[in-house]
């Protein structure tokens, strides 16, 4: 058994849910969730925001903190938050997403809040970006969690470079990355450039594989057709002994996306996740 931390992210253990569909929820309680995630062997969870609000419902945010606890699930991730950059309705609805965020994060002990950059790729001031992120890592400080940018090769932050450069504009200590190998796979970085990575920039890690060339869209591709560690062409050693090098130490995430994978019964899904990903570690 390997002796890292590994968080199941949400989608992971989502059942039939995705990102870019209207609705984002899990049809699976978070109960059903935590317990396979746990059984599997997994210490950590990621939580969706819409999945967050569905939860509050069912168990109040104290019967959340509980459930997590009684499953031995310690590293918790919180996400996703969008729109923070933004002016006028789009900004007041992620502000109101932003304080859900911020609130829950306190309350059940997360380790970070994770955000994303502009999936549209429209034009911006790094300046602006920067302070804006330096303002919600202050407020994700405050809440005694840090904060990280998932960069995405088909977004305004493309490369673990364009994210690094983000970061270290805005200069709050409580800022990093979340490093997804699928992104810095499909965007061309060599596994190399992660061990230079200021460890104190490392804020999540997230594990998966894919085929050797995409098929359809980057988003398309990304969704519908990652595959369990070690089952694809990602040089996953290289990147893991890269990290390691940087001085990253866990929890390891592991984000597995496709149609397969949303097909399987959660404790099946979950299961062949976390041992897949275990081998390699």
């Amino acid at each position: 058994m390997p002796t890292d931390d590994l968080l199941a992210t949400c989608w992971t253990t989502a059942g039939d849910a995705a990102p870019g569909r209207h609705d984002q929820r899990s049809p699976l309680s978070l109960r059903e969730r935590a317990e396979a995630a746990s059984a599997a062997g997994f210490t950590g969870f990621g939580l969706l925001h819409a999945d967050l609000v569905e939860a509050e419902r069912e168990y109040g945010i104290a019967g959340i903190r509980s459930l997590f606890e009684d499953n031995g699930l310690v590293h918790l991730e919180l996400e996703l938050l969008t729109d923070w950059w933004a002016d006028g309705p789009e900004r007041a609805a992620s502000d109101a997403v932003r304080r859900d965020l911020l609130r829950a994060v306190e309350v059940l002990g997360a380790h970070h809040l994770k955000i994303a950059p502009d999936v549209e790729d429209g034009p911006w001031q790094l300046d602006t970006w920067a302070k804006e992120f330096a303002a919600l890592a202050a407020q994700a400080d405050g809440v005694g969690a840090r904060l990280g940018i998932e960069f995405l090769p088909w977004s305004n932050l493309k490369t673990l470079h364009d994210g690094l450069e983000l970061v270290e504009t805005a200069g709050h200590p409580a800022g990093g990355l979340i490093i997804d190998a699928w992104h810095t796979e499909r965007a061309g970085t060599p596994p190399a450039d992660l061990a230079h990575v200021p460890a104190s920039r490392i804020v999540g890690v997230e594990l998966n594989d894919a085929d050797p060339q995409v098929i359809g869209t980057l988003f398309e591709d990304t969704v519908s057709r990652r595959r369990l560690c070690g089952e694809g062409a990602f040089d996953l050693p290289g990147i893991i002994a890269a990290l390691r090098t940087a001085g990253w130490s866990g929890p390891w995430g592991v984000e597995i996306l496709s149609d397969s994978h949303r097909a399987l019964p959660v404790r099946e899904a979950t299961e062949a996740a976390y041992r897949t990903a275990a081998a390699l570690l």
